[in-house]
């Protein structure tokens, strides 16, 4: 069943972590020249990681146990990505290299808000599955 809400937000936070990261630039160093993820290896492959687990979790609809576990372990790959970015703004001494914070650094939150509500729809489908097994 393809036809359920988390599954555009599964696609939304997969559209996110793979498609944003060409558009918005994650900060600009001191030369004035703008980093994207793709520049960053660490940052590219968790962002595609993200989103094929977001891609592999729409496609586990007959697994609802599963998808909701896919969609936590893509909440830590994401909150991890966080962490990275943080840690990369705050430990270079100096703004040696980043020296401007872009919107792509905001990226892993707005796919991590996409991933709960799909948690949440999942959860949703799966107590009204449970209550309809009762009745039986």
């Amino acid at each position: 069943m393809l036809q359920r809400i988390q599954t555009v937000y599964l696609l939304l936070a997969a559209i996110t972590a793979a498609g944003l990261i060409f558009v918005f630039s994650l900060w600009t160093n001191s030369a004035g020249e703008e980093i994207y993820a793709q520049d960053q290896l660490i940052a590219f492959g968790m962002f595609l990681g993200s989103a094929a687990i977001s891609l592999v979790s729409i496609f586990m609809f007959k697994n609802r146990k599963l998808q909701f576990v896919l969609g936590r372990l893509n909440i830590i790959l994401n909150l991890f990505l966080l962490g990275v970015f943080v840690y990369w703004s705050l430990t270079l001494p100096g703004e040696m290299d980043i020296s401007e914070k872009g919107i792509g650094m905001f990226l892993p939150i707005i796919s991590i808000v996409f991933i709960v509500l799909a948690n949440k729809a999942i959860k949703k489908d799966e107590d009204l599955v449970k209550s309809v097994d009762r009745l039986r």
